[in-house]
């Protein structure tokens, strides 16, 4: 067997009712929906397992519940001593990935990112900005076509999730023209998400300077794991590169599809995906057919992955 990734979701992947069939069964795993209560003064249980989709929508709450639920899908993983050759995430996920690899204890991740979602929605007032999906085309007609569409506003890559996979973000105008500029060289589907933000785009430098001050006020610690990050795509283990590439990561492209080449250049070849949804693992296998993906968000794939990892 080759080497083990540990992979995080990303926002966008929540719904009511998510982490709450590992939490009933695992003692460990419902501590960490106490813990991000105690964190945070609220009852995060309550909202992830009883509430509304539209409350879990909300940026700040969305990507504390995320990183809290996919902590909670980790422990019992990590019960059987499993430890990952390298850790990762999408966007938020790249702070779960840090609580593994042991960079931030998880109260201070999930106050964090609480603060980060905040942020984040604040930097530009809704209905200035948003984001678009580009199926079909190369990034380098992506990037053509937002050089196009920068005459009408800003417009920029967000993510590079897999071949043929790219969001843009930026001012609406703007993202619509890309939207027909895409469909003109042949994209297969161009269209606008429902999202209240333009994220990973420049225009949210500004909660990138406000998250720098929290970040002044954390201390962090050795990593034990590898982590690979978005902005770079590259393995850190430097601690002193962290809090820099985490205030950039708000306001760069997120290059998900280059991130995981690079952890199978290094010989990784089973991606296990923790917290809800099975997008990473889908843009995995679109990157490389040939890998495993494996991923905990409930009983039943919690069970499978025990199984195919023989633990």
């Amino acid at each position: 067997m080759g080497k083990i990734a540990f992979v995080f979701a990303g926002q966008g992947a929540q719904s009511v009712g998510m982490g709450s069939e590992i939490a009933k069964e695992f003692k460990s795993s419902d501590a960490i929906f106490e813990r991000a209560s105690d964190a945070l003064g609220f009852d995060v249980k309550k909202m992830v397992f009883e509430g509304d989709e539209e409350t879990l929508k909300i940026t700040e709450n969305t990507q504390p519940t995320i990183l809290t639920t996919s902590i909670a899908c980790l422990q019992p993983i990590l019960e059987r001593g499993i430890v990952p050759d390298v850790v990762a995430g999408l966007s938020l996920g790249e702070y779960t990935a840090h609580v593994a690899a042991g960079t931030m204890d998880f109260e201070t991740a999930v106050a964090l990112v609480k603060m980060r979602g905040k942020f984040m929605q604040e930097a530009v007032p809704i209905g200035v900005g948003t984001m678009a999906a580009i199926l079909g085309l190369s990034n380098e007609d992506v990037v053509e076509c937002c050089k196009s569409a920068s005459s009408v506003g800003i417009v920029e890559p967000a993510n590079f999730n897999c071949p043929g996979q790219v969001v843009v973000a930026g001012e609406v105008k703007a993202v619509e023209r890309v939207v027909e500029l895409s469909k003109e060289k042949g994209a297969k589907r161009s269209m606008v998400l429902p999202v209240s933000a333009p994220f990973h785009c420049s225009m949210l430098k500004p909660a990138g300077e406000r998250l720098a001050v929290e970040l002044e006020k954390i201390q962090l610690s050795d990593l034990k794991i590898p982590v690979v990050t978005n902005v770079t795509a590259e393995y850190i283990t430097d601690k002193g590169l962290v809090k820099d590439l985490l205030i950039r990561q708000v306001s760069s492209p997120v290059r998900w599809e280059d991130s995981v080449r690079k952890m199978i250049e290094s010989g990784v070849d089973t991606f296990v995906e923790f917290g809800p949804g099975k997008t990473l693992s889908g843009f995995v296998k679109k990157i490389n057919k040939e890998v495993k993906t494996l991923n905990v968000e409930n009983m039943e794939s919690l069970n499978k992955t025990i199984q195919e990892l023989g633990l």
